[in-house]
């Protein structure tokens, strides 16, 4: 089996996740010489220090020297009204982030991210799609972020700024997160956001690419990870399997305007100890040929971290606006429907 395939895992769920962990490169041998960096290993919902330092070797790798490899894989799907959701295409990507341990004990959180759409029968990344909904061949853009960096402490996180655009920022309270156990000697971590901010493809500028004034923007992840591996003191990174959610506009590529929908991305995650030689060929290939700097993690610290709404604004220009174009319209509501008595 293509160790990339992972459609019967997806197939049995959550569970079958959970269960599965020891097949997951890396956990079971993980377990090397002891780590002379000091960080808390008793499990304790309610510590925030607990909290930041598991989340801090899950995101990353809390030795300096070493970085992370994280790859995604799943699909993104069109919602409108008065239709049932369409498949649009793959989403196939990677991440690599190194941890740095601040005077405080927080840990400063940075991250390059590079992920491509596909084509759902070959897996080809996508350069053109066709859009089903406007019959327009558009040009494809790749989430692209360097860097994306954030610091995990004893108090929750802000929230991304991006760039100064949101202003709803999170009160300062502990950083305590969604756990719970599960079956086999696993841990389940639940986090996610759901923000709404201004968005940087003002419709006035961007008449094509823009939903709307406003982002209304939500992503969920789930962390599968073992109990043993939470609890030991030699593991600076906690190797993990999971899924990701994201509900968010039109992608500003697939020239949508303001039409009504949304795009949802649904998709699974997992480390990759072995780093680049680990990775699917392809993906490899595709982000050196944009740039070395892809398959590396940042050493240093430098910003702004930005969305890919945000750079998407930096980096493109306004698509020509035809004559008498408007946003693809939705379907009529079905006519005739009668719903059941009692």
């Amino acid at each position: 089996m293509d160790k990339f395939n992972l459609s019967r895992r997806e197939s049995l769920g959550l569970a079958a996740i959970a269960t599965g962990m020891a097949a997951v490169p890396g956990v079971a041998n993980a377990r090397k010489k002891k780590s002379k960096i000091d960080f808390i290993t008793e499990i304790d919902f309610k510590n925030p220090k607990w909290n930041r330092d598991v989340y801090a070797r899950i995101d990353g790798d809390i030795d300096p020297t070493k970085e992370k490899c994280g790859w995604i894989k799943g699909k993104a799907m069109g919602v409108r009204p008065n239709e049932k959701v369409r498949t649009l295409f793959g989403v196939e990507g990677f991440s690599f982030v190194r941890m740095k341990k601040l005077e405080d004990g927080s840990y400063r959180r940075m991250l390059r991210e590079i992920v491509f759409y596909t084509d759902l029968e070959t897996g080809e990344i996508l350069k053109e799609w066709h859009n089903p909904y406007s019959d327009e061949t558009v040009k494809v853009v790749p989430i692209a972020n360097d860097p994306f960096n954030f610091t995990i402490s004893e108090f929750l996180p802000e929230g991304p700024s991006y760039g100064g655009l949101n202003k709803d920022l999170r009160e300062r309270k502990p950083f305590l997160q969604d756990w719970e156990y599960g079956p086999n000697g696993t841990m389940i971590l639940n986090t996610g956001i759901d923000l709404m901010y201004p968005n940087a493809l003002q419709p006035e500028k961007w008449p094509r690419e823009s939903a709307g004034v406003m982002n209304r923007v939500s992503e969920h992840f789930i962390y599968v990870v073992e109990q043993a591996d939470v609890e030991n003191p030699d593991l600076t990174h906690i190797p993990h399997i999971g899924s990701w959610s994201r509900v968010t506009p039109w992608l500003p590529w697939m020239l949508m305007g303001k039409a009504e929908g949304q795009i949802n991305y649904f998709t699974h995650f997992q480390t990759i100890p072995e780093g680049v030689s680990g990775l699917p060929a392809h993906l490899v290939k595709a982000a050196r040929d944009m740039d070395e700097k892809w398959l590396s993690a940042p050493t240093e610290d430098y910003g702004p971290s930005l969305s890919s709404l945000e750079l998407y604004a930096l980096e493109q220009k306004p698509a020509p606006v035809p004559e008498g174009w408007e946003p693809p319209k939705a379907p009529p509501a079905p006519t005739g429907f009668a719903p059941p008595k009692g």
